[in-house]
């Protein structure tokens, strides 16, 4: 088994997020300080995470462990309305994607248990980290989905509104924008299907095989979690877009940009 790395381990990969901020800096970018934070919060989070999972591992009750994946749900759901441009109004911002993140995530994870089956159903050591990595997936998907519509939304009000005013209904006018949107927020996902072997090897097989697992039993593992990564996102951002796309008009298809902040 290959050991955990040390301090200095880690402060040498430290060194490349220094590098890129002096870049930043240098280039004139604007992101240093966004990375230098980025990468506190990382050290902080992860280190707080392993010391939460290490308590919760040895407690061996659902509990605890139904209440960490709670809890990254909902930070999953704050997430995604912190990166909207033009946020919906009101709880709307957290709540919309967060409902839909849940709702994926859920399908997805029921299914990889089934598949894993692991004993209890609850088993710490498959259930937050499946809950994780899909929450992680759709999160992203929702995220990117739901900024590129909102901001083709209010872009293009103008068309819009002409559409609505020649008799299309909100789904008609609303439709292209919402392809658009369901496109782009699937793209992350396609790309790392397509990439994985190929070009990259995803962090569960690499995982598994740095702590001593067959590659091709963690081949298999790793494409179980693509499929349900794939089909947990395509849910999560069509929903999310459609759901927004409702948000944004009423019930007499009327274009509601108030509705925005």
């Amino acid at each position: 088994m290959i050991p955990s790395p040390g301090p200095l381990d880690l402060a040498l990969g430290a060194g490349f997020v220094l590098v890129n901020a002096a870049l930043s800096a240098a280039l004139g970018l604007g992101l240093a300080r966004t990375i230098l934070v980025a990468a506190c919060r990382l050290v902080a989070q992860l280190t707080l995470v392993g010391l939460v999972l290490r308590t919760v591992f040895g407690l061996g009750a659902p509990g605890p462990v139904v209440g960490v994946v709670v809890v990254m749900a909902l930070a999953a759901a704050y997430e995604i309305g912190a990166r909207q441009e033009r946020p919906l109004r009101g709880p709307w911002r957290y709540a919309l994607g967060g409902a839909v993140t849940a709702g994926a995530t859920v399908i997805a994870v029921a299914v990889g248990l089934s598949a894993l089956r692991p004993h209890p159903w609850w088993d710490p050591h498959a259930l937050i980290p499946l809950a994780g990595i899909v929450l992680g997936s759709v999160m992203s998907g929702i995220a990117i989905g739901l900024n590129g519509f909102t901001g083709a939304v209010r872009r293009e009000r103008a068309g819009i509104e002409a559409r609505l005013a020649l008799g299309a209904t909100r789904d008609e006018a609303l439709a292209p924008l919402v392809r658009s949107a369901i496109r782009a927020g699937l793209i992350p996902v396609l790309n790392q299907m397509a990439a994985a072997g190929l070009i990259t090897l995803p962090g569960m097989m690499t995982g598994q095989i740095l702590a001593g697992q067959d590659p091709q039993g963690a081949a298999a593992s790793q494409i179980l979690i693509l499929f349900l990564l794939a089909g947990a996102s395509g849910l999560g951002v069509t929903g999310a877009v459609l759901a927004a796309s409702r948000r944004l008009t009423d019930a007499r298809h009327r274009l509601r940009l108030d509705r925005l902040a």
